[in-house]
């Protein structure tokens, strides 16, 4: 029988759904304060407290434990008054710095995978000159920002090992990795750790990866990779496979390419799975000690392909001189420097005062004798804010300096020919440094200024064997497509195709084409282009003296006629101007600004080439 409700004057506390009594929290007559428990109800497999709307004592309770009842039934009648002070005390008081016991579950669990937690892994890396996973991601971001991913797993070896030996010896799987900011920009963030199983790659890892990369995408973040290890983990062996290659992460990870900056770094040994996900980021960062490879020791053992020692695969004086590592620093600190500092060409303007050197320097850089050779660095370095270029893969590609720099705060990508290499000519690894440089600026609406100074494609046959028709038409393809402002500044020499690819295939392509008074054009070297236009009247001369007479007056002929005032004066660039004056015609590449890439719908290219 259902109890009746009772008079205005007593309280009703009826049950706000259908469910069983488990619990009757107070019996008659105790007093109830506002917001406490009177019964207790279970429904779909949970609990629920159903409370006193106001002070009371409790008259009579209506129901039993084990009781089921409607929505609305009566359960309790309190007595309207007031709770006793001491109830009240009771019941209230919390102690906001306990820590309960599943909350202090889930710190101690936390706390084994951190490095106080590791002492002997800790003290090998310091032996080694190298830091933690987590000290390279503690120096990178800014304090009190990073949240991480996945701390608590740990690698699926059940079949193999205990799990609380797993939880003790791999954390997070060997990848800690999560979100923070950089320089107040949130980053995804991640590093393999070489103390848990020579930072190879686990399955468990791999979809930290996978969940991560897909975050940066939605959320158009850049991805900072320290990846020091040996590429892929063979001993994961619950995990039901055969050979594993339909992990997701390379595909994904290609796919951020010209959407989000990418930073790879390494130190110590990056092998196999590894050194491919370093290979496909925009910029490399290696350390003095790094070895990088495609396949490890044990892969080149198992080739057949002989006994090698991890630092003799591929040290820094290789894959730096090849253009596998674009930046080469001293140590893990500078590494994290230098990435910090790649990462700000990527955020629009500086903020804060900007110096500029004394551009009548830059009068005086270039000599006057024409033959004479000159560093083009300090062209860059006095064209552009003081301390802003960043030069990129420098010891690859010689005769082309490619660098991030700033006019005023403004970010741009500097092309640059190198005459103290065969004489500023472009050979087909400058031509393809040039290019892919090109395509990163692009994709993320970085203006570029090239500075010419070449007598053109490097030819001859040993040139064609390294296939330069190929690679030239690659700088010209590239460059005929950029969609982000250009300028060109001639230098000295703006000789042929050559210099055409240093103004994206034709000096009217850019935005503007000027010279400064030392720079001279030709469709080819002019002491060629005479020796060729006048071949039967030389070869008509019989004398050998006046022969070379007639030859050098024809070729300085040919000297004033390609000077840079003459060029202006014919309309085939936009003037000759004092180089004091560059950085007024290098400001209008900002006029109006670049757009935000990070507010870009899609990506503009597919991709930034890798090589």
């Amino acid at each position: 029988m259902i109890p009746p409700m009772p008079p205005p004057s007593e309280v009703a506390v009826t049950a706000p759904f259908a469910g069983t009594v488990i619990a009757i929290a107070h019996e008659p007559p105790e007093p109830v304060r506002a917001g406490a428990a009177v019964v207790v109800l279970e429904a779909m497999k949970m609990e629920h407290e159903v409370v006193a709307e106001a002070d009371g004592v409790v008259r009579r309770v209506e129901v039993a434990v084990g009781d089921t009842v409607d929505e609305g039934q009566l359960l309790a009648v309190l007595a309207p008054g007031e709770a006793s002070a001491t109830t009240r005390d009771e019941t209230e008081a919390v102690d906001l710095d306990t820590i309960r016991d599943d909350l202090a579950a889930v710190g101690e669990r936390h706390a084994i995978g951190l490095d106080g937690a590791r002492p002997d892994a800790v003290a090998r890396r310091h032996e080694g000159g190298q830091r933690t996973a987590r000290e390279n991601l503690a120096d990178l971001v800014d304090p009190g920002t990073y949240v991480e991913y996945g701390p608590l797993i740990y690698a699926a070896q059940e079949r193999r090992r205990s799990k609380e030996e797993l939880i003790a010896r791999t954390p997070a799987d060997g990848l800690v990795a999560g979100v923070g900011d950089v320089d107040g920009e949130p980053t995804v963030v991640m590093s393999y750790d070489y103390t848990v199983l020579a930072g190879t790659q686990g399955m468990r890892g791999h979809l930290k990866k996978d969940r991560l990369f897909e975050v940066a995408e939605r959320r158009r973040l850049p991805v900072v990779l320290f990846a020091e290890g040996g590429g892929g983990r063979p001993g994961d062996v619950d995990w039901p496979m055969v050979a594993g290659l339909d992990c997701r992460a390379f595909h994904l990870f290609g796919r951020l390419s010209g959407l989000v900056p990418l930073v790879g770094l390494a130190s110590g040994y990056c092998f196999a799975g590894n050194a491919a996900l370093l290979g496909s980021c925009d910029v490399v960062i290696a350390t003095e000690d790094s070895s990088i490879g495609m396949g490890g020791p044990a892969m080149i053992e198992g080739g057949g392909l002989g006994v090698h020692d991890p630092g003799e695969v591929g040290p820094i004086e290789v894959q730096h001189a090849n253009g596998v590592v674009d930046l080469r620093v001293a140590d893990e600190r500078a590494a994290v420097a230098a990435a910090r500092r790649y990462l700000s060409y990527f955020r629009g303007p500086a903020e804060g005062a900007v110096t500029v050197p004394d551009q009548r320097a830059l009068r005086h850089v270039i000599p006057e004798q024409r033959k004479r050779i000159y560093d083009v660095r300090a062209v860059v370095d006095g064209l552009f804010d003081e301390g802003s270029v960043l030069e990129l893969r420098r010891g690859f590609g010689l005769g082309m300096v490619t660098a991030l720099a700033r006019v005023d705060g403004h970010p741009l990508g500097v092309v640059a020919n190198d005459p103290s290499h065969l004489g500023g000519a472009i050979d087909a690894h400058a031509a393809d440094k040039a290019a892919r440089f090109l395509q990163l600026c692009d994709a993320f609406d970085l203006p570029v200024l090239f500075l010419c100074d070449t007598p053109g494609f490097m030819v001859g046959p040993a040139a064609e064997r390294t296939a330069t028709v190929r690679h030239f038409g690659r700088l010209f393809v590239i460059g005929a497509n950029l969609t982000v402002p250009t300028g060109t500044i001639v230098l000295r020499k703006g000789y042929g195709l050559g210099a055409q690819a240093m103004a994206g295939g034709g000096f009217k392509a850019p935005l503007f084409t000027i010279g400064w008074p030392t720079s001279e054009f030709g469709g080819m070297g002019l002491e060629g282009a005479v020796r060729l236009g006048m071949r039967r009247e030389l070869e008509a001369i019989e004398d050998p003296g006046e022969r070379d007479q007639a030859f050098q007056t024809a070729v300085a002929a040919a000297y004033e006629h390609g000077a840079g005032i003459n060029m202006a004066a014919h309309g085939e660039i936009d003037d000759v101007i004092d180089p004091a004056d560059s950085r007024r015609w290098i400001a209008t590449l900002f006029d109006p600004p670049p757009p935000d890439w990070r507010a870009r719908p899609h990506k503009k290219r597919p991709n930034v080439d890798t090589w």
